[in-house]
């Protein structure tokens, strides 16, 4: 074992431990597949990954991400992340403005936002996506505990990371939510399920009502003057459901939020640029901010904050 640079960061947040916390080894070099998904345990986050010399020419940089229960070929709040801490740590982009990623599904464009250069964003993976079976969506929603009359939607995304997505009748229903995550364990797949904010319900009430409130106090303590008034209000509730890889509730999943994003704009549920929210249910306050631009290609993007910078022995 030796010394290797390691960060802890928050992605989706612009608020230290209101997001999705992410550990990135700096160095991963020399490391066995067995000795990643073995850190990947015992760290205990929904991911963790290792950064890489890449292999394509075109690359700045590869990466390789374990959940607690295996690795994946792509997932968002670990590429925003691990691009957060590769740049603080000194990393030098091939192209100036353009973070480019190897990873299992290939090469993924990371860029930072015009407006708010802090804040990165990846361009989504194609997408692909058909119809649940009937058979797997009606054991997710008997794992759920909703109706059919409760589901406005339904598919199968796939970005690398498998969804079964569900369009569900408003954010009331799906911050409700009580899964059975044994049952959903048992059926080998992740669930996402979503709920839209009409026009005349905004949600800061499902919002105040159910967002633990310690963490709340702890935002508004944290935040400077100005902060709270300034952040736009949510279209979409969100929830990612992963039993399947070692974690029950994700607080705020990038992947999902690009598949998401791909189907309910291109079906024409949501506009072209929304902000998504995600993890009231577990304390957190996870923004996802999305937009398509006019190539077609979306965009997802989210601020993150270095919380631990050391190093770790592997």
């Amino acid at each position: 074992m030796r010394a290797r640079r390691f960060k802890q960061v928050d992605v989706f947040t612009d608020t230290a431990y209101l997001g999705n916390a992410l550990a990135v080894v700096l160095d991963g070099n020399g490391l066995s597949d067995d000795a990643m998904q073995r850190f990947a345990r015992w760290t205990n986050l929904s991911e963790t990954t290792f950064l890489l010399p890449p292999t394509d020419a075109a690359a700045d940089y590869r990466l390789r991400i374990f959940t607690p229960g295996g690795e994946l070929p792509f997932a968002g709040h670990p590429t925003l992340g691990s691009c957060h801490a590769w740049l603080e740590a000194g990393g030098q982009a091939r192209t100036v403005g353009q973070v480019v990623q190897q990873c299992a599904v290939g090469l993924v464009t990371i860029q930072p936002d015009p407006m708010r250069p802090e804040r990165l964003a990846f361009a989504a993976p194609p997408l692909r996506r058909s119809q649940a079976e009937p058979a797997l969506l009606n054991a997710v929603t008997e794992a759920l505990g909703i109706t059919g009359q409760q589901i406005l939607a339904t598919q199968r995304l796939d970005n690398g990371p498998v969804f079964i997505g569900l369009l569900l009748d408003s954010p009331e229903t799906v911050l409700q939510l009580t899964p059975d995550h044994a049952a959903l364990l048992k059926l080998h797949i992740k669930v996402g399920v979503a709920g839209i904010y009409a026009d005349d319900s905004p949600p800061a009430p499902a919002l105040i009502g159910r967002i633990n409130r310690e963490a709340a106090a702890f935002a508004t303590a944290s935040m400077p003057p100005g902060t709270l008034t300034a952040i736009e209000t949510p279209l979409i509730e969100v929830r990612g459901f992963c039993a399947a890889t070692g974690v029950n509730e994700d607080p705020v999943t990038g992947s999902l939020n690009a598949s998401l994003a791909q189907w309910l704009i291109g079906e024409g549920h949501l506009p072209e640029r929304y902000l998504a929210s995600q993890g009231i249910c577990i304390g957190r306050a996870g923004q996802v901010y999305i937009q398509r631009d006019a190539a077609g290609q979306v965009w997802v993007g989210g601020q993150s904050v270095s919380c631990i910078d050391g190093s770790v022995l592997l």
